[in-house]
C-alpha cells in the first residue's frame, strides 16, 4: 500500500462496512458476526531448498461461513500479511453475496516472492503450503476453495489440486478442490479472462443506464472512451484488450512496475503486450510515449480510470489530482476509504471492487459446477441444438423458395445462428448474466435510498442484508 495512505488496507475496508451497517438496522449481535473473522490459521514450513532449509509464512483466512464451501484466492507476494488476508477474506464474503455465488469468504496468501524461486523450486514450496492446508480442511471440495489471485496461477492451481488429489485418493470430487485449474487438469473456458471480461460486461451494464452514465458527467457508449489502465497483469491486459478491440474504447495509457506508456490516439494492447511478455516491463515499446514517473498517470485527463494491480494506489496524497470522472476498481482495494470520500465529494463515480472484480469467482462458481457434475458444460445439448436450429433455418428458405422468394439466408447470418453454445460462450453468458444482475440489484438500492450516495454502500448494503438473512435462516 502507498505510504501516502493513512490507515491500513484492513481499516479501509472495515471503515467501508462501517458506513453502510450504520444505515442498516441490524442487532447489534448479528453485526458483530458479520463483522469479524471467524479463524485465520497461520503455518510456518520449511522446505529444503539450495542446500538449506527455507522457512515459509502463509494464511488461509476464513471469514464467513454462512455459505459453504468459503471460497477466495491465494496470492504469493512480500507484502502478505494476516490483517491483508482477513481484510481480503471479508471483501470475499460480500462479493460472494453480492453476485450470488453460493459462497462464504476466505482468503489465504504466501510470504514470498514468486519470481525469486525456479519453478521447480516453487512447486516443492507450492505443494508444502497446500499439504499444511489440507491436512487441516483448510483445502477441501466441500469446505473450502482457493482459486488464483496475485502471483498464482493455473500452474499453481494444478499443483494444489494434484497434492489434495494425492492426499484424497478415493474422493471423486477432488478436482473441485480448488478453481482456476488449467483446462486439462480439470479447469474450465473462460477463467482465465474472467475478470477483465468481468470489468467490460460492468462497464457495459454501466453505460445501459443513462441517468447513471450522467452521474458520471459522461455521456453515450462506450464507443470512443478513453481509458487508462493501471497494471497489465491477467486482470488489467484482458480488460484493455476486451474493451478497446470490441468496444471501440481508446486505451490512452497503461501502467506498469517499470513505468507507464501514453499515446492519446490509443495503444495496441496485444503489440503492448507481446512485448511486456518479451521485456518484462513497458520500458522500451516504442508505439507510445514513456513516462518514468508512473503514478503522474493516474492523474491524466481520461473517462475511466481502471485501477488494476494492488490496494491503496489511490490515496489521499493523490486522490485530489484524479481527473477520471468513472472509476471501475479492477483490484482489491485500489481506493482507500478517505480518498473514496475526497472522490465522492467531488462527484467521482465509483464502480466498486467488490462488484467490478467478480468476474473471477463468478467463473470459478461455474468450474466448481462442473467439477462436482463430472461434465463439461454445452456436451449434452450444443448438437441437438444446432440440428434444432437447422430445422428452423431450412424451412424459412423452402417457405421463401415456395413464395418465389429468390434470396436465402444469408450464408453469414446461417453460420452464426446455427452455431450452438459451447462452454466458452456459456460460461461468458453466465458471467454477463451474473454482472448485468448484480448492477441491478446496487443500483436500485443507490438510486431508491436518499441516505445512499454511491454505489460501494449499495453494494455493501446489497451484500451485508444477503448474509445476515442466511444466518437468520441458521437461527442466529
Amino acid at each position: 500500500m502507498s505510504t501516502n495512505s493513512d490507515i491500513s488496507f484492513r481499516d479501509s475496508v472495515d471503515q467501508m462496512f462501517n458506513q453502510a451497517i450504520n444505515l442498516m438496522d441490524l442487532p447489534a449481535g448479528l453485526e458483530e458476526k458479520i463483522r469479524v473473522c471467524n479463524a485465520t490459521y497461520t503455518v510456518r514450513f520449511g522446505v529444503r531448498l539450495r542446500g538449506s532449509i527455507h522457512t515459509f509464512t502463509g494464511y488461509r483466512s476464513v471469514h464467513s461461513e454462512h455459505m459453504e464451501p468459503v471460497k477466495g484466492g491465494i496470492r504469493y507476494a512480500l507484502s502478505v500479511n494476516q490483517d491483508e488476508v482477513e481484510a481480503l477474506a471479508a471483501l470475499m464474503t460480500f462479493k460472494c453475496a453480492l453476485v450470488e455465488t453460493p459462497f462464504g469468504g476466505s482468503k489465504g496468501g504466501l510470504c514470498i516472492d514468486p519470481k525469486q524461486w525456479k519453478e521447480h523450486e516453487l512447486e516443492q514450496i507450492t505443494r508444502r503450503f497446500a499439504y499444511e492446508l489440507v491436512k487441516r480442511d483448510l483445502i477441501h471440495p466441500s469446505q473450502n476453495v482457493p482459486a488464483p489471485d496475485m502471483g498464482t496461477g493455473e500452474r499453481e492451481m494444478a499443483w494444489i489440486a494434484d497434492q489434495y488429489q494425492r492426499m484424497n485418493t478415493t474422493d471423486i470430487n477432488a478436482k473441485a478442490c480448488v478453481t482456476g485449474k488449467p483446462l486439462n487438469a480439470g479447469g474450465i473456458e473462460g477463467r482465465v479472462e474472467a475478470t477483465g471480461r468481468g470489468i467490460q460486461y460492468a462497464l457495459r451494464e454501466f453505460f445501459r443506464h443513462p441517468e447513471d452514465v450522467s452521474l458520471a458527467k459522461l455521456e453515450g457508449t462506450l464507443d470512443g472512451k478513453k481509458i487508462i489502465v493501471q497494471g497489465f497483469g491477467n486482470v488489467g491486459f484482458h480488460a484493455a484488450n476486451f474493451l478497446s478491440n470490441e468496444d471501440n474504447a481508446k486505451i490512452i495509457a497503461v501502467i506498469e512496475h517499470d513505468g507507464a506508456v501514453v499515446d492519446a490516439e490509443g495503444i495496441n494492447i496485444e503489440n503492448l503486450s507481446k512485448f511486456v511478455k518479451k521485456h518484462g516491463g513497458v520500458r522500451g515499446f516504442k508505439d507510445a510515449a514513456f513516462v518514468e514517473k508512473a503514478e503522474s498517470v493516474l492523474e491524466l485527463e481520461c473517462d475511466i480510470l481502471i485501477p488494476a494491480a494492488t490496494e491503496g494506489v489511490i490515496h489521499p496524497g493523490n486522490a485530489q489530482k484524479i481527473k477520471a470522472p468513472l472509476i471501475i476498481e479492477a483490484a482489491n482495494g485500489p481506493i482507500t476509504a478517505k480518498a473514496d470520500a475526497i472522490l465522492q465529494k467531488r462527484g467521482t463515480v465509483i464502480i466498486p471492487d467488490m462488484y467490478a472484480n467478480a468476474g473471477g469467482v463468478t467463473v470459478s462458481y461455474f468450474e466448481w459446477v462442473k467439477n462436482l457434475s463430472h461434465i463439461r458444460f454445452g456436451r449434452m445439448q450444443r448438437r441437438q441444438e444446432e440440428a434444432r436450429h437447422q430445422l428452423l433455418a431450412d424451412e424459412i428458405n423452402r417457405l421463401m423458395r415456395a413464395s418465389g422468394i429468390k434470396e436465402q439466408l444469408s450464408s453469414s447470418f446461417t453460420e452464426a445462428y446455427l452455431k450452438g453454445a459451447g462452454e466458452l460462450e456459456l460460461v461468458r453468458s453466465g458471467l454477463d448474466d451474473s454482472m448485468r444482475t448484480a448492477y441491478q440489484f446496487m443500483r436500485e438500492t443507490w438510486h431508491s435510498r436518499s441516505d445512499v450516495k454511491d454505489l460501494r454502500t449499495a453494494a455493501y448494503l446489497v451484500a451485508i442484508e444477503r448474509v445476515a438473512d442466511s444466518y437468520r435462516t441458521k437461527g442466529l
